[in-house]
């Protein structure tokens, strides 16, 4: 589990995170979720460390970031894995070599080990006969789901995704979301996901925090939103007419058998 506390974060002056405050949790899907600006990327980034709010808390199983010495934020990184907007494979190395490059840099695992531990993960994916061959030569999705493999090498207790779903076709989209459910929940890992697009927040949404213009406006679960009594997240998430024919469909009917539905079950 990851709480944040009262986290205020500032730039030349301008004030992006307003006393934020959150939890996310083990084996759940959590999503940031907000406009261009809201202050999603930068909450990300603080709870992971690339940035330094200058107040508040941000707790790993209880322990606080910010007051962590360099050893103990070394361990902490060992732990975590990273899922980039755009893959950032390196394009030098074949797919194995990116899967393994953690364990290279985090574990004193011989290469028999790494070569293992990456097969394995290639595997989880459910990536097969591409091993040997470079980030170029495969297509976007397979990019993605090579960085997922990469991200858990390490068995890591947090998994973080930005935009995980950018540039992806909404079939390829929806593959990837459930790969990252399926995953958080067999390893019960705190995953933590920024993303805008609709399809995921529907879809995967367990935990969501949205943000506007810098404050935490409402937090919730996917089910909850057609019910939510707050204008910027309705005005946010029913942009689209498809979306607003959706909330009157399930208002309408049935709430629990719409999504009991669109998960086939």
């Amino acid at each position: 589990m990851i709480e944040v506390k009262n986290i205020v974060k500032s730039f030349e002056g301008k004030t992006i995170l307003h006393d934020i405050s959150a939890t996310f949790y083990a084996g759940k899907t959590n999503l940031i979720i907000g406009q261009s600006g809201s202050g999603k990327t930068v909450l990300m980034k603080s709870i992971v460390g690339l940035i330094r709010p200058e107040s508040g808390q941000v707790l790993y199983n209880g322990k606080d970031l910010l007051k962590m010495n360099s050893s103990e934020v070394r361990t902490l990184r060992s732990e975590i894995g990273m899922l980039f907007q755009g893959s950032a494979l390196f394009d030098s190395l074949t797919v194995l070599e990116n899967v393994m490059f953690p364990l290279k840099m985090f574990t004193r695992q011989s290469m028999v080990e790494r070569v293992k531990r990456a097969e394995f993960c290639l595997e989880r994916v459910n990536i097969k006969g591409v091993n040997n061959l470079y980030p170029s030569e495969i297509s976007g999705g397979m990019q993605k789901r090579v960085a997922i493999a990469r991200a858990i090498a390490l068995n890591p207790k947090y998994l973080f995704c930005d935009e995980p779903n950018s540039g992806l076709d909404p079939r390829t989209s929806i593959v990837i979301d459930e790969l990252v459910s399926d995953i958080t929940k067999e390893y019960n890992m705190t995953t933590i996901i920024n993303t805008h697009d609709m399809n995921s927040v529907m879809g995967i949404g367990e935990n969501i925090v949205f943000l506007n213009k810098g404050h935490k406006e409402w937090v919730g679960t996917k089910e909850e939103i057609f019910t939510a009594k707050n204008e910027a997240l309705d005005d946010f998430v029913f942009a689209s007419n498809l979306f607003k024919m959706v909330k009157k469909y399930v208002v309408k009917e049935n709430l629990e058998s719409f999504f009991d539905n669109k998960s086939g079950k």
